[in-house]
Parts: C-alpha cells; sequence; structure tokens
C-alpha cells in the first residue's frame, strides 16, 4: 500500500525545509520563516518534528510485513542499521563540507550532531521498539520517554546550575552531551558557544516519540478499509487535543524546539495530525490531486534533495568573491543584487528562498522523468 498523501505531506515539509534554510542565511527575515529565539513555536519550529512523524508514518508500512507471526530476520536488523548509519554519515559529511571554501572533514573538530543525525537515531530507536514491543508496550514506552524527559530536565540537578534551568548551557540535557561529546564537536552556533546541542544526544531522546506518534497514526490509518471523510476529522479531533495537551503543558515544560521539550512533541504532533488529515481528506478521499503533484515529487526524492540543498547553501554563503574588505559571499552577493536591490531586504530573502525552492522543483523534475528515486 503506498499513501499518496504521506508523499505530498513529504514534499511540502521538505519544499519548507529548503524555504526556511535557505532564508535563514539571510540577515533580514520574516519572523515566521525563522527559528523561535528560544521558547515557543514558529511555523519554522514545525518543520523538524514533521519529518521525523513523516518517518514514522512511512515505518508503518515498510514494517508492515513482520507481524507475530512473521518475525523480522537477522538482515531486516541489519537494513534498518544501515540506513540509520547511512543518514548519521551523510550528516557528518555536511558538518564537514565547504569551511572557507575547502572541505575541512576532520572528525576530531566536526560538529558530531545535527539534522540528519537525529532523523538516523530516532529513526533506528523507533524502528526497535516497534519491531521488539507488543503495541501495549509501545504506547507504554512512549509515555515514558516524554515524562521521563520532562522530570529529567526539570528535577535533576546540574552541577554549577542546579534543577530545572532551562538555558542554553545550563539545562540537563547540555550536560549529558558535554559528558558524552568532546566540546570540539559541540555546537557552536546560536549562542551554544561549544556548550551544548540543539540536536543533542539527550535532547534525541523526546525526539523518537515524534517518529513514534507518526507511526501509531500510519497504523491506524492502515486499518481502516477505505478512505472516507470519517477518518479526516477524526485525525483533526486527535491533533486538536494533542495541541490542548501541548498548550497545557507549556505551563509547565515550555514549548521549545532546541530542547526538543516534550510538550513541543506533543503540540508538534497535533499540529502534524491536522495537515495529514488536509492532505488525507483532498487527495485520498475526495481524490484532488492536480494541486499535489509538485509536492509529490518532490516528496519521492525527500533526502536527496534536502542534502543537495544544504551542500548548494553551504558552498554559495561559505564562498567569497573577492578579498579583503571588499569580500562578499556568492549567497549576499545574490540575495543583494538580483532580490533585495528591488524587492527590500525581507521580501528579498523571501523571494530568494522561494526561487531556490523553485530551482530544487526542477531537479525534482528532471529525476522523476528519468525514474531516478534515491533511497536510503
Amino acid at each position: 500500500m503506498r499513501l499518496t498523501s504521506l508523499d505530498v505531506f513529504r514534499g511540502i515539509t521538505i519544499a519548507g525545509m529548503i524555504l526556511v534554510n535557505m532564508v535563514g542565511v539571510a540577515d533580514d527575515k520574516y519572523s515566521l520563516l525563522d527559528h523561535a529565539e528560544w521558547n515557543g513555536c514558529t511555523p519554522t519550529d514545525l518543520v523538524f518534528p514533521f519529518f521525523l512523524f513523516i518517518v514514522g508514518v512511512a515505518m508503518t508500512f515498510s514494517l508492515s510485513k513482520y507481524t507475530a507471526d512473521n518475525k523480522p530476520t537477522k538482515a531486516v536488523y541489519l537494513r534498518i542499521l544501515r540506513r540509520a548509519a547511512i543518514l548519521f554519515i551523510l550528516g557528518l559529511l555536511l558538518n564537514g563540507f565547504w569551511n572557507k571554501g575547502v572541505w575541512t572533514f576532520d572528525l576530531s573538530s566536526i560538529r558530531l550532531m545535527g539534522v540528519l543525525q537525529r532523523i538516523s537515531l530516532s529513526y533506528l530507536f523507533a524502528s526497535l521498539i516497534v519491531l521488539k514491543l507488543p503495541r501495549k508496550s509501545q504506547w507504554i514506552v512512549t509515555g515514558v520517554l516524554l515524562i521521563g524527559y520532562w522530570l529529567t530536565m526539570m528535577y535533576i540537578p546540574v552541577p554549577e546550575y542546579g534543577a530545572g534551568v532551562l538555558t542554553r548551557e545550563g539545562n540537563f540535557g547540555a550536560f549529558i552531551d558535554r559528558l558524552i561529546i568532546p566540546k570540539a564537536q559541540l555546537y557552536k552556533g546560536d549562542g551554544f558557544n561549544f556548550m551544548g546541542d540543539p540536536e543533542g544526544i539527550f535532547s534525541t531522546i523526546p525526539a523518537i516519540v515524534s517518529v513514534l506518534a507518526g507511526y501509531f497514526t500510519g497504523e491506524w490509518i492502515k486499518d481502516k478499509k477505505q478512505a472516507n471523510s470519517q477518518t479526516s476529522m477524526d485525525l483533526v479531533l486527535f491533533g486538536l487535543c494533542c495541541l490542548v495537551i501541548g498548550i497545557i503543558w507549556d505551563v509547565a515544560f515550555p514549548i521549545n524546539k532546541k530542547l526538543w521539550t516534550s510538550s513541543y512533541v506533543v503540540f508538534t504532533t497535533g499540529w502534524a495530525l491536522m495537515l495529514l488529515a488536509a492532505c488525507y481528506e483532498m487527495i485520498e478521499v475526495r481524490v484532488i490531486k492536480r494541486w499535489s503533484k509538485p509536492f509529490e515529487i518532490i516528496g519521492l526524492n525527500a533526502i536527496a534533495l534536502f542534502v543537495a540543498s544544504v551542500l548548494l547553501i553551504k558552498i554559495t554563503a561559505k564562498t567569497q568573491l573577492g578579498t579583503g574588505e571588499t569580500a562578499i559571499s556568492i549567497y549576499n552577493w545574490i540575495y543583494q543584487n538580483l532580490f533585495a536591490s528591488w524587492a527590500g531586504n525581507f521580501n528579498g530573502s523571501f523571494l530568494f528562498g522561494l526561487v531556490t525552492v523553485l530551482f530544487w522543483y526542477g531537479v525534482a523534475v528532471l529525476m522523476y522523468q528519468k525514474r531516478w528515486f534515491i533511497k536510503v
């Protein structure tokens, strides 16, 4: 079974990733296209958890053959481990790519974690939970991970900071990351200054739940005999419940992407459920597909387009034109001369990001026509 609405949802998410990543390099950008400074959630903060949710829904169909009577073999686990390893290595390669115009792949100083690394680990552990545990135990583990992360972050004291300190350097997750990851391999941007990581090891624990939430959703959809509007409405209701729970939990444990708090997991799952419901209703139920084809095409090569887009951003943002004080990055030259010069800074950065999305859509169309589907 292939869920076309899931491919479309994936395509929307990857297009969003490309847009916000490209806009994010600019100094001036609309707040909706930027991450929340710390607590809170903007539309940009929904993109990453959406992708993890989609990974979980897709797992439903890729692992569905392994039932209680058809146990997965060693080869299945090796395949899952291989996929996770490829994603993790790709993340490392991206982190070491194109610093000051050269590829400086020195493992001792490259940031260890990142977006692809978090996807890798979340997928790996979510898969093991699904394959190794019965359904009831899967739900119990999900609750334990969310509540356990909350209690740990709020009530276990961090040396020199105390308990419940949710700053970049004072939170318990950053403390664990500093114990495990060498300082030179921690994140230095966004005020972290090698004291933690927004995609750190410890904060990946609740990210596993983002994948499991997608898996449970996929299982629920798969059990439906035929697509109908009641399924869409149920997804919306589940989504609204998650939003309410996330907002209430925010009072005790703030919604925060960089800490991937439990309230953030539930809140973003709510939005993911509602967007999936919209795609499901239009595509699977009402068979209104003309609008969705571009996103479906992008979604079929999601990881390949994401990796290629990040490589292009690194090249354009870190390659200088000219020398000395007059040097300017390729990114800033294009942004200032082709967009900001006539559209203004904020509109210019948005249009630059939009044109970039259209460029990668063109690449996706070419790959689709050639039947090139790159899978990890």
